[in-house]
């Protein structure tokens, strides 16, 4: 099936968009849900026909993932439906996954659609392109760690932020019961989080406040001393990108809260039972969370010919088009960007994807117009981590002598939560995002605390 575009009505779509501009952004994350809205709100569909290729049928930020993972954050509350949010803006979604590319076609192929029970929705076909940006983001990388993929759990979708949730609590209730029955038990919870990065960290500190929580959920009986998490980071130190000032106020953070923090333990197996270090040590988990590292989607790898790096991304240029094709863009956690004057890439960070999605634009327009494409300019205002409740560690560049300042406290805490609310004005627009901003303050105050189902 060779299909021009979404599939709701192919021959009617097929030979209406043959007289439009077709840009086909594949990945709805951060970076690409922000720029279908942009150019839907300047090209319309008019002459240009606008197509997100997504699998999933809601966006939510991914930074947020380890607070639905700990129940924290009811992810129905702040997911936007890429169906409402396209009609209102000027693009269309269609539910799908790339599953490989045909350059000299201009054509992107899609996987077949199935559903929950594996039956066939929709089979392969193929959406024509004039323009592609491929804004696929990031998934988690085992380095080929034996046990992974069989017994731990990433944070890389929603789907698999809400199976650790179930599990979490299944557990939690399991050891609430014991403890009902024989309050002398010391049965416990026990969480290996492996990667010391900040979905780790922050993982690690949420869990605690979604403990402390559950004593007023019905289980009386259970506490955050029931709970014993371990935190595993093969480098010497937890948080590499911060300061390692910050670093070490985070890890005695962490250990005050309960945290037993491992650094320089490598991660060797993965079992059912826990997780094996270099030094021979098992760590026995009930639940494990794999976070140690992220690389580029497989369908990367051998895209059509695209230059790729052994870790999956596709290498860009710095008008962030893809080095063997003009025509095609990549932005976010799925690129590889060394700019003039540096030596590393970009780093994956969402307010990377956010610059890119607007340089993309720029140059989406500028290249249909055949006028010049400018340079990718990032703009690092550092890196922030949340403690959940507890604290909020990070790094921004300032004004002060120097360049840059250390935050910590409520200050920092009020900038992380702003990274969010520009995203919400970014994907939403000016009015509608101050809505949800307003309707999310709402919800702290009318929302459970936990979200239990």
């Amino acid at each position: 099936m060779d299909s021009s575009v979404a599939p709701e009505s192919p021959a009617r779509t097929a030979s209406r968009s043959n007289l439009k501009t077709q840009i086909v952004v594949v990945g709805g994350g951060a970076g690409g849900l922000e720029l279908v809205r942009k150019l839907g709100a300047r090209f319309g569909r008019e002459r240009h026909d606008i197509i997100l290729v997504e699998r999933d049928a809601t966006h939510i930020w991914k930074p947020l993932l380890h607070e639905v993972a700990a129940g924290s954050l009811d992810a129905n509350l702040d997911e936007v439906g890429y169906r409402g949010h396209g009609r209102r803006w000027g693009y269309r979604y269609f539910s799908g996954a790339m599953s490989g590319l045909d350059r000299a076609r201009k054509r992107v192929k899609i996987a077949p659609l199935v559903d929950e029970d594996g039956r066939e929705v929709m089979g392969a076909h193929e959406i024509r392109y004039d323009y592609l940006v491929v804004s696929v983001g990031s998934v988690s990388n085992d380095f080929a760690t034996p046990g992974v993929r069989d017994h731990c759990i990433f944070l890389d979708t929603r789907t698999q932020a809400d199976r650790f949730r179930q599990r979490l609590l299944n557990q939690c209730l399991r050891v609430s019961r014991t403890v009902s029955a024989d309050p002398s038990s010391d049965a416990t919870v026990r969480v290996a989080i492996v990667g010391g990065g900040a979905t780790g960290v922050e993982l690690a500190a949420e869990l605690y406040t979604s403990a402390a929580g559950l004593r007023h959920y019905g289980l009386e009986v259970f506490d955050e001393s029931r709970l014993k998490v371990t935190l595993i980071e093969a480098g010497p130190r937890i948080l590499p990108a911060l300061p390692e000032k910050l670093a070490l106020a985070a890890h005695k953070e962490l250990e005050a809260l309960g945290v037993r923090v491992l650094t320089g333990a490598a991660v060797v197996e993965a079992r059912a039972d826990g997780i094996v270090t270099k030094s021979g040590e098992v760590i026995e988990a009930e639940l494990r969370v794999w976070a140690a590292g992220v690389k580029g989607p497989d369908v990367l790898a051998d895209l059509d010919g695209l230059e790729a790096t052994r870790s999956n991304q596709l290498v860009v240029r710095p008008t962030l088009q893809t080095t063997r094709d003009d025509t095609i863009f990549a932005l976010g956690d799925c690129s590889s960007c060394i700019l003039p004057g540096e030596t590393r890439p970009v780093p994956p960070r969402a307010q990377a994807a956010h610059q890119m999605a607007d340089t993309v634009f720029d140059n989406l327009c500028a290249l249909m117009q055949s006028k010049p494409l400018k340079p990718f300019k990032y703009v690092d205002h550092g890196s922030l981590v949340s403690l959940s409740q507890f604290s909020t560690v990070g790094s921004l560049m300032g004004n002060l002598i120097g360049g840059r300042m250390a935050i910590e406290g409520r200050l920092a805490r009020f900038v992380y939560v702003s990274l969010y609310r520009m995203h919400l004005l970014a994907i939403h627009g000016w009015l509608r995002g101050l809505a949800m901003i307003a309707i999310g303050h709402v919800n702290q105050i009318v929302r459970p605390k936990l979200k239990l189902h």
